[in-house]
């Protein structure tokens, strides 16, 4: 089971931290993965990382802007966004797999979604 939460409104430039608890404790293969949905668009990939702490990946349009981190000792998932878009407007879901993918049909579990709200 996976509970994000840190969504909320901010102006272009600023920054937010998403969180996201892990029920269990995942295996250091486990793949964390963050992925956003704006009204009328597919669900897009933002960042995987291994629970381990290696190999994370962003996509294009967040990369040098978000970084994806993990904490084992809280069994918790991050997720920094600096300089924040009005383009990165969407419902944030953490996601968690076996496979570093970034096709949201390779991620069995979903946390509820939480809303980044990106104005200028």
């Amino acid at each position: 089971q996976l509970l994000d939460s840190g969504g909320g409104s901010v102006q272009a430039g600023d920054s937010l931290r998403l969180s996201c608890l892990v029920a269990g404790r995942p295996s250091s293969t486990y793949i964390m993965a963050w992925f956003r949905q704006a009204p009328g668009n597919e669900r897009e990939f933002v960042a995987h990382i291994r629970w381990n702490g290696d190999n994370a990946y962003y996509s294009e349009r967040v990369k040098g802007r978000f970084t994806i981190s993990r904490d084992d000792a809280q069994n918790a998932g991050y997720l920094h966004m600096n300089s924040l878009k009005i383009e990165d407007t969407g419902v944030y879901y953490c996601a968690a797999g076996e496979s570093p993918l970034t096709s949201a049909s390779a991620y069995k579990y979903w946390s509820q979604g939480t809303q980044v709200t990106v104005s200028s």
